[in-house]
């Protein structure tokens, strides 16, 4: 399998995930244009690649006994799918009334030239017996008449794409989400790229019919072509899950910051733990509910500060007075409970110093914000770890 066959399979399979992904908000939202337009779009880019796959068109072919048709049909499928994308930007950046207008005329426009394009592909009669998908087109584009249809189809590809970049650019910079504005900037990039794409298969045609050799432009051509499909279908996606996955990369981003914190006060008082750690080393890895797990380590941490309790006047006489002069910042929290954790380890807390027991930790604060807590505590676990590296290096040598 070359490199072809696989951007072929991955854009096969990212367009009729993506069609499916969208098939039950279809059954909720069933007078939303934009959305239909853009199942279309999804449907018609892993169709488009689909029957063109090496191993596939071949069975297409024999059972209509014409060798090229999957040309024609993957064509026809980019078509549609061009005029699809239209028709969800303009009604993702017009109001209603004018975006209903201007689908409808790029919806007939399309239509008319994909009726005119697949009555040129019949009427030039391509030769029929190209050895694969990726060469069919190039060795065609020898005969005159279908370079012909072949700038034909391409001059509609860059006009639909260059419409894509219109509207897509001027969307991306008014969209107020960040997860939509960073799908539009994909689409337009991709766009783009397949922009690209045409203008190689117009140097290809052109240099083609003057007589010279232009395959060595192929890889570029198929290249520029496939990536640009999967950033579209990228940046049409991503608002979709974008936000799901940022959540969840935050979420274990914290997880793994908090664990210095977390292992020091386990290994302190390892009743903290409702479930014992699956390995210094396995703990390391996304653990199944994440955000379950989170939320344990957090209150874990909690169940820690109220273990060191009696050890927590020592450590403010360590740090040089009385808690509310020794707890004023997340460096200023890690070195309190590193001192805790020392005293603690030290058995010191029958002797504790003249000045009030500690009152509760900053956190008590924010104990009715949960995202403030997980804040307040990475901070000070990385300044925890910090603290703590040069006793480990120490330990090592």
């Amino acid at each position: 399998m070359n490199l072809y066959d696989v951007l072929a399979h991955i854009c096969t399979l990212a367009g009729l995930a993506a069609f499916c992904y969208r098939l039950p908000e279809l059954t909720q939202r069933r007078t939303d244009p934009a959305l239909w337009a853009l199942a279309v779009y999804f449907l018609g880019s892993g169709f488009s690649f689909l029957i063109d796959l090496n191993w596939l068109r071949d069975h297409i072919s024999g059972f209509f006994s014409y060798p090229n048709l999957t040309t024609i049909m993957a064509q026809s499928a980019v078509v549609i799918l061009t005029a699809a994308q239209q028709v969800v930007l303009v009604h993702w950046s017009h109001p209603p009334e004018q975006a209903a207008i201007q689908a409808r005329r790029r919806v007939v426009a399309f239509s008319v030239t994909l009726v005119a394009l697949i009555a040129f592909f019949f009427l030039v009669e391509p030769y029929r017996t190209p050895p694969s998908a990726e060469g069919t087109l190039l060795s065609n584009m020898r005969d005159a008449d279908y370079a012909s249809y072949l700038l034909f189809y391409i001059t509609i590809c860059a006009v639909g794409q260059v419409g894509t970049v219109r509207l897509s650019f001027r969307y991306a910079r008014m969209a107020r989400r960040t997860w939509l504005r960073v799908g539009m900037w994909a689409v337009t990039v991709g766009a783009s790229l397949i922009l690209v794409y045409c203008a190689i298969r117009y140097t290809q045609t052109i240099g083609t019919q003057l007589g010279h050799d232009m395959s060595a432009w192929e890889p570029a051509y198929w290249l520029a072509g496939d990536l640009g499909s999967l950033s579209q279908l990228f940046g049409w996606t991503v608002p979709s899950w974008g936000p799901a996955v940022a959540l969840w990369v935050g979420n274990y981003r914290s997880y793994l910051r908090l664990r210095p914190l977390w292992w020091a006060l386990y290994e302190a008082v390892p009743t903290i733990a409702l479930e014992p750690p699956r390995g210094k080393w396995l703990d390391r890895l996304p653990p199944y509910n994440l955000e379950y797990r989170l939320y344990r380590r957090v209150i874990e941490i909690f169940d820690g500060y109220l273990a060191l309790r009696p050890h927590l006047s020592h450590a403010a006489a360590r740090q040089g007075g009385p808690p509310d002069r020794v707890r004023r910042s997340p460096d200023d929290e890690a070195r309190f409970l590193r001192a805790a954790l020392e005293a603690r380890a030290e058995e010191t807390a029958a002797t504790p110093p003249a000045f009030e027991p500690t009152p509760a930790s900053p956190l008590a604060e924010r104990r009715d914000d949960f995202a403030k807590e997980v804040e307040w505590l990475t901070e000070v676990a990385t300044s925890f770890a910090r603290i703590s590296a040069p006793d480990r290096s120490a330990a090592r040598k």
